[in-house]
């Protein structure tokens, strides 16, 4: 009896479990590696950091989405190396042969070149960055209180956000309901109004990538909350106390202990390992420039798919780094494996994705989204209450449905305050 297809998908996000689930009824034997042991729902991420959601609420351990697939296994650690000539991938000292090979590692944060910003400004990628923004937003109120000077006391409730794409938008707002709750209702002495939350954004708009009149509801709204938008703004420096930021020829000096980075992200560190081995093209940022059906080159057996991999759409513009995205691209490439398995040539169409529309949630009860085909533009309440239904339906494909949605609910819609939690070493004075 001849030996079963062996897949290793590398990467146990959307697109990863996407490609895996998709070959559930394959005659194939899957591989996942992954260097953490559970799915994390990245969308919801900025909640965790405001302290609104538990981690536990957003993450499931991969064994258990995948457990009652019977041709799959799930190895934990990194991946260091590709061997082509083996055809195999390098795990710590051991070799996992394959003979389709699907990269799904994602993107990481990019400070532009300024790395040594990332200690005084954590970005929002992963649960451990999640919790530390947590630990330096609520340590803020904590040190506000403590304040034995005006100064000390308005440089603590001031933060600041940098990027005013969906992630920083989403900060924002959630930040300032947060922020304004804590301090009317859990602070003796709070003041609401003393709040200051400053979003940075080097382009002229907030969520720029939406049409004109959702961009104006954007900053209606980020208005409303109390937020100060910084556009036509480049951050220059950051320090442990302040941040410089430039608009034209005029540089502020904004005092904060707490910064946040949402402006820029980059190709994961297997991004280069691949380029290298198998002399692949990359973009600006890493990401690895892929053929119409996925795959790297003439290196037909291997797929990048998710945010490391660079594809444009009919219209030349290239594909977003969204977890549609990833999802379809990792059932698409499923589909190829098993019909290349099974001998049928005609699996040759070339990936497309389908575009059902875009939602950023900037406050709770309010969102912009762009829906369906026709992009239909919604705001307000009704564009949070399908974004609430997206995002609930999105995150229960991999859990117990019931149970994510009383949990999520509510914790979510009673500001159940158990996840503002502070853990750690405290952010240095």
């Amino acid at each position: 009896m001849s030996q079963a297809h062996r897949v290793v998908i590398v990467g146990g996000g959307f697109g990863g479990l996407a490609c895996a689930r998709g070959l559930k009824r394959a005659n194939v034997e899957v591989t996942v590696i992954d260097r953490r042991n559970f799915h994390l729902f990245q969308p919801l991420l900025y909640q965790v950091a405001t302290g609104e959601l538990s981690p536990a609420n957003i993450a499931s351990p991969i064994r258990s989405i995948l457990q009652k697939q019977k041709n799959c296994q799930v190895l934990l650690g990194a991946v260091s190396g590709i061997d082509l000539e083996t055809q195999s991938v390098h795990i710590d000292d051991r070799q996992i042969p394959f003979d389709s090979l699907v990269i799904a590692t994602g993107s990481t944060h990019s400070y532009f070149g300024h790395e040594e910003w990332s200690e005084q400004a954590p970005g929002l990628k992963t649960i451990e960055d999640a919790t530390e923004i947590r630990k330096r937003i609520l340590y803020a109120f904590e040190r506000a209180n403590l304040a034995t000077s005006e100064e000390e006391r308005r440089a603590a409730l001031t933060f600041v956000i940098v990027g005013a794409g969906p992630t920083g938008v989403e900060l924002s707002g959630a930040l300032s309901d947060v922020g304004h709750n804590m301090l009317s209702k859990e602070f003796r002495g709070g003041h609401p109004e003393e709040l200051r939350i400053i979003l940075c954004e080097g382009q002229p708009d907030p969520l720029g990538m939406y049409p004109p009149p959702l961009v104006k509801k954007s900053r209606e709204e980020l208005d409303r909350l109390g937020v100060e938008l910084m556009t036509s703004s480049m951050v220059t420096d950051i320090q442990d106390d302040h941040v410089v930021v430039k608009h034209g020829d005029e540089e502020n000096r904004i005092y904060t202990r707490t910064v946040i980075w949402a402006a820029g992200v980059r190709a994961s560190s297997l991004g280069k390992i691949v380029a290298d081995e198998t002399g692949a093209e990359t973009n600006r940022v890493g990401k690895i420039l892929v053929n119409n059906n996925l795959s790297i080159g003439e290196h037909e057996n291997l797929f990048v798919i998710g945010d490391l991999a660079f594809l444009k759409n009919e219209a030349g513009d290239p594909l977003p780094a969204l977890a549609p995205v990833a999802m379809q691209q990792g059932s698409y490439v499923a589909n190829l494996i098993k019909d290349r398995v099974s001998g049928n040539s005609g699996s040759s169409k070339p990936f497309h994705y389908r575009d059902r529309g875009s939602m950023a949630v900037i406050g709770r009860y309010a969102a912009i989204a762009l829906v369906g085909k026709k992009k239909r533009q919604v705001s307000g309440i009704m564009a949070w209450f399908i974004w609430l239904f997206v995002h609930l339906m999105e995150i229960t494909q991999f859990r117990n449905r019931l149970m994510v949605l009383f949990l999520w609910g509510w914790t979510y819609l009673t500001r159940d305050r158990s996840a503002r939690l502070i853990t750690g070493k405290l952010p240095r004075e």
